[in-house]
């Protein structure tokens, strides 16, 4: 168990020493100043938080976009729904009329037949 946390604390030693390595060559090769770099991240920061927020802009356009089109599309539904009642009573009105005028029909020919057979 011990020589398990030996080998972990020294590939934790090794790590950090070889960041640390690391960091002082990038600083003994770096092409420009600190200062320079500095004002180079501030402006990629400034230009990524613009492009952030017109990004956000657009999707908030967006989000406004389909939202206005799924109540347009919600109106045009119901009416659909009434016109379509409204055409199904019409039709259940025709076809109870209908029923009722084949009916009087039946009933008037019946008694016709009645009359002539007897």
């Amino acid at each position: 168990m011990a020589d398990r946390d030996n080998k972990v604390m020294v590939g934790a030693l090794m790590l950090l020493a070889g960041g640390i390595i690391g960091a002082g060559v990038a600083l003994l090769y770096a092409p420009q100043s600190g200062q320079k770099t500095r004002k180079d991240i501030s402006r990629y920061a400034k230009k990524a938080r613009r492009k952030g927020e017109e990004a956000l802009e657009a999707v908030e356009d967006f989000t406004e976009q389909v939202t206005d089109m799924a109540e347009a599309m919600g109106d045009r539904a119901a009416e659909i729904l009434d016109r379509g009642k409204d055409m199904a009573y019409g039709a259940k009105k025709n076809l109870l009329k209908a029923l009722e005028d084949g009916e009087a029909r039946l009933t008037k020919e019946r008694t016709r037949l009645a009359k002539m057979i007897g």
